[in-house]
Parts: structure tokens; C-alpha cells; sequence
């Protein structure tokens, strides 16, 4: 059996499990301690890709920010320490490229400290001109959530 036998991709938001998403993500160098609620509206308001084993249970995740016009913002993608080095990120990636709403963008973004090697095979490159990005950045914002 292959892997895209194996493994499916689907944008099926009712099959997604929010304890799998939300269980890494807490725990993620991105997004640590986020609570439950804001990954919940995140993907409510997000183009978003499931990534599921032969029995149906969740082992990676996706989400696109998109205005399915001319922007889209690749966010979240994990897939479970257990199921790495099996090709789930790229059969997202390619659920991602081939995604109707997704085709004909000016501009694709992401960030990312450890996988630039996966984005790199997909089109993604470092900015070429970082300096007219801006950011408006709060890391304590989840923190402050708790309180």
C-alpha cells in the first residue's frame, strides 16, 4: 500500500480533531499556550487541511489565511512526531498547491524556524525585499489571555 493510499488529505473541517490541533500547537515554538478557543476560531475563519492515517485519525494539520483573491498565509503546519519522515508534509503541501481556491495569488506567505527545505520544493523563497514588511507582534498576547 502507498503512502497516498496510507494517508489522506481533506479540507473537511467536521473530521478535524481540535484536541490533536490543539495539543501541538499549545505545545509548538509558535504559539505555545495558546488556549483552546482561539485555535478553534482560527480554524472556523481558515482554509484548512487535515492530514489522517488509514483508520481516520488526525496526525498533521494546516491552515491558510486567505482572502482567495491575491493573499494567503500558510500557518500551523505540523504533522505528530510519529508519523514524520512518511511524506505527510509533502502530500499537504501538495494538497495546499493544488487547492482550487489557492491558484492564481499574487502572493503566497509563511514563516517557519526548522522546515525551510519542505517550503523550498514548493515555490517558497526568503524575501527578497524584508524591508518593507512590518509586523505588529505581541508573543505574550496568550499569556495575557490566561490572566
Amino acid at each position: 500500500m502507498s503512502k497516498e493510499e496510507t494517508y489522506r488529505i481533506s479540507t473537511d473541517k467536521s473530521r478535524l480533531d481540535l484536541g490533536v490541533i490543539h495539543g501541538f500547537l499549545t505545545n509548538s515554538y509558535w504559539s505555545p499556550g495558546i488556549p483552546r478557543e482561539t485555535v478553534q476560531k482560527a480554524i472556523e475563519n481558515s482554509l484548512c487541511f487535515g492530514a489522517y492515517d488509514g483508520e481516520g485519525k488526525q496526525i498533521g494539520f494546516a491552515r491558510v489565511v486567505t482572502d482567495k483573491a491575491s493573499f494567503a498565509y500558510l500557518a500551523d503546519v505540523f504533522v505528530l512526531p510519529e508519523f514524520r519522515g512518511l511524506g505527510i508534509s509533502r502530500l499537504l503541501m501538495e494538497a495546499y498547491d493544488n487547492h482550487p481556491d489557492l491558484q492564481g495569488l499574487r502572493r503566497h506567505m509563511l514563516a517557519t524556524s526548522d522546515a525551510h527545505g519542505l517550503y523550498k520544493k514548493y515555490g517558497f523563497e526568503p524575501v527578497s525585499n524584508p524591508e518593507i514588511l512590518m509586523q505588529r507582534h505581541d508573543p505574550d498576547v496568550y499569556k495575557r489571555i490566561e490572566e
